[in-house]
């Protein structure tokens, strides 16, 4: 289980310190090529004689008491700079294997699942089951927070593959994952875990307009925008479905369609709009930062 900061504003400082420290870089180019020159030598010079201590406090304390390597390796801070440094305890296997398992509620929430098939030098070959049928926007939300998932734990991974689990074709093509992927940013949305169980609320996040809601302990996010009537969903609310094991679903306040936000946004009544679907977003817990995962451009093509 990773270590949760006691002081979220020092988490925050620190995840951020790698943009700050590359945007002086760049400012640093004011000065000319020199200048830029040197500047980046001094930030090798730093981070090789931080690296090179790091490492003997490593190795006098692993050698003194073995349990201490999960310990660093399960603090988040400890563990991203072992990363930088190659100096992380855990074999990228396992590195791997740990990030899915931290994925793994969020799959199943969307009655999926993930299984590790291989690590192969720098290629991670993966296989998805399940998923929401009726969304195809699904799949994509779920490979998308796997993909930043192993990429945060194991840097050194460049290819991430998904095999089909039956014969047919995968679930979504690869190339067409990876590129709908690297196109979405991660914002910070601390608001969202004040939202009470049964709440609806929406927000503005990275220049769009994003509804989220609380079902027990879980949130769930979906863009703001009727899959039925293609509206938006301002003044929606959650209900328990009659009949129907008193499953909780949102309903359009303008076209009164209800949608499944426990599983992907499936709509679930019965009139011909079964194909409809809200759109998921990514909503995860990194870092012990709630954050979710919106495109950096509106259309894809």
């Amino acid at each position: 289980m990773p270590h949760r900061p006691e002081n979220p504003d020092q988490d925050a400082q620190w995840r951020t310190a790698g943009d700050r420290i590359q945007n002086l870089l760049d400012a640093s180019a004011a000065g000319g090529v020199v200048a830029r020159e040197r500047a980046e030598q001094l930030a090798r010079e730093i981070t090789d004689l931080y690296g090179a201590g790091l490492e003997r406090m490593l190795r006098i304390a692993v050698s003194t008491h073995p349990e201490l390597a999960d310990a660093f390796a399960a603090d988040d801070l400890i563990a991203s700079l072992l990363l930088v440094h190659g100096l992380h305890p855990h074999a990228v296997e396992r590195r791997v294997q740990d990030a899915l398992d931290s994925v793994r509620p969020y799959l199943g929430s969307h009655g999926g699942d993930v299984a590790l098939l291989e690590v192969d030098g720098d290629v991670v070959r993966l296989q998805f089951t399940g998923s929401c049928k009726s969304c195809p926007s699904s799949s994509v939300t779920l490979e998308l927070a796997v993909e930043d998932a192993v990429r945060a734990a194991a840097p050194e991974i460049s290819t991430i593959e998904v095999v089909a689990a039956e014969p047919a074709a995968p679930v979504i093509p690869v190339d067409n994952l990876l590129r709908r992927v690297r196109t979405h940013a991660w914002h910070p949305v601390p608001d969202l875990a004040g939202l009470a169980p049964g709440e609806v609320g929406g927000f503005a996040v990275g220049g769009s307009t994003v509804l989220a809601c609380r079902v027990g302990d879980a949130l769930f996010a979906y863009r703001d925008r009727c899959g039925s009537c293609g509206e938006s969903l301002a003044g929606a609310a959650l209900h328990r479905r009659m009949g129907a094991g008193g499953d909780v679903v949102l309903r359009c306040p303008r076209c009164h369609a209800h949608f499944d936000v426990v599983h992907a946004g499936a709509c679930v009544d019965g009139n011909g709009s079964a194909d409809a679907h809200l759109e998921p977003v990514p909503l995860l817990e990194r870092d012990g930062v709630l954050c979710m995962a919106l495109a950096e451009q509106e259309t894809v093509a």
